[in-house]
């Protein structure tokens, strides 16, 4: 019978090789500076090249992190921060921020693995390091609030909602496996942040690495959006703020949260989008897991009998922060950051109402007098209903 062991404890430098984006961590190097030029062209880094490749790949293979890279086990502590270094600075010249925020869960998760069996000492030193303050008490660790929230709030899962925990004069007391998802948080919170590179530094990146870069973008595809559906033509021009602003962050390889993934597909569904239009909707999301994400798509699109979960109104939009109708700041394009007048009209109740006005057609509506089954409630003018799109597996 196997006995499970925890890990040990990390003295100061094998703390750094663990974990190797915590500040300080470049005194693995013993003090001698590497420059970018070096670790690009340099024989004495093409071990680091080659354990930062695998990296970079194995992130985009899989940002869950159930792909080792069986290497850096035996690597030397400075191989292994130099290889992370590597990963970074490449994927920093990736052109599509996507591949970085996918490598950025799958190296949080592959530090989460050592973070839930180690003890709360190491959970509090990483979090300090980290610049968020853990307090051990008996076992459990005490979190600043706004720590907690900042932490927590991205995280779908219901269990990390403050209120089932346990609070106490102002810091949030969860114990050691809920505190290491929480750094997990951290962790892909800080590498997820791009590098900074001058541009003609950029340029050589992604020139001496081109053949790199091309396969993480065969990897991780751009989100594709097929036009024709069911109900004619998609207008995605016409979908409103709501649906856009959530289509922007997972095109820019954010994460979205479970109210705003179950939205989208199903907004998708009603207006005519077929199976494989919607699934490539979610490409760019940092956590993209293909066959996950067609069975939930598979589950929302077929519930009663194809017609699929109705997308939820907009009362509930705005009750899980999912409205835009007064504009996103962080848009790019001026017609996504100004208030959408549509949207305050007091008839205007629900998304598919919205694009059914610009001229849309919705491709699926509840029969007139029937109560939805889905978590939202149904747009107040059923139409006649238009045949299932396809959700068939390709």
């Amino acid at each position: 019978m196997a006995v499970h062991r925890a890990p040990t404890a990390l003295d100061a430098r094998s703390v750094f090789a663990q974990y190797p984006f915590l500040p300080g961590a470049e005194a693995l190097l013993g003090g001698e500076p590497v420059s970018i030029r070096a670790l690009l062209e340099e024989s004495a880094y093409s071990r680091a090249r080659a354990l930062g490749r695998a990296r970079v790949l194995a992130g985009a293979d899989d940002p869950r992190a159930s792909r080792n890279v069986e290497e850096l086990a035996a690597a030397a502590p400075d191989v292994r921060y130099l290889s992370f270094l590597f990963a970074r600075i490449v994927l920093a010249a990736a052109p599509s921020p996507a591949a970085l925020r996918r490598w950025a869960v799958a190296e949080a998760k592959r530090a989460f693995a050592r973070l839930r069996e180690t003890p709360a000492e190491e959970l509090v030193d990483v979090a300090g390091r980290l610049d968020f303050t853990f307090d051990e008490r008996g076992g459990r660790l005490a979190i600043p609030l706004v720590d907690y929230l900042r932490l927590a709030v991205p995280i779908r899962e219901a269990d990390f909602r403050l209120s089932r925990q346990q609070l106490d004069r102002g810091q949030v007391v969860v114990g050691a496996p809920r505190a290491a998802r929480l750094l997990e948080e951290a962790i892909r919170l800080e590498l997820a942040r791009p590098v900074p590179l001058a541009d003609d530094v950029r340029r050589t990146v992604a020139a001496s690495e081109d053949e790199l870069l091309a396969s993480v973008a065969e990897m991780i595809p751009a989100p594709i959006a097929r036009g024709a559906g069911p109900a004619g033509r998609l207008h995605p021009e016409w979908f409103p703020p709501c649906i856009r602003k959530m289509q922007r962050v997972l095109e820019a390889g954010e994460n979205l949260s479970h109210s705003g993934r179950f939205a989208l597909a199903a907004f998708l569904h009603r207006v005519g989008a077929d199976f494989e239009t919607i699934v490539d909707a979610y490409r760019g999301a940092p956590d993209f897991d293909e066959s996950i994400t067609r069975y939930q798509v598979e589950h929302i699109t077929h519930h009663d009998d194809g017609q699929g979960y109705t997308p939820p109104e907009c009362d509930t939009l705005r009750s899980h922060g999912l409205c835009f109708r007064d504009g996103d700041p962080s848009a790019a394009r001026p017609i996504d950051r100004e208030r959408d007048a549509r949207c305050f009209e007091p008839s205007l109740r629900h998304p598919l109402q919205y694009y059914r006005r610009r001229g849309g057609t919705v491709a699926i509506d509840p029969p007139e007098g029937r109560a939805t089954t889905g978590p939202g409630a149904a747009p107040d003018r059923p139409e006649r209903r238009a045949r299932s799109p396809s959700t068939a597996r390709r």
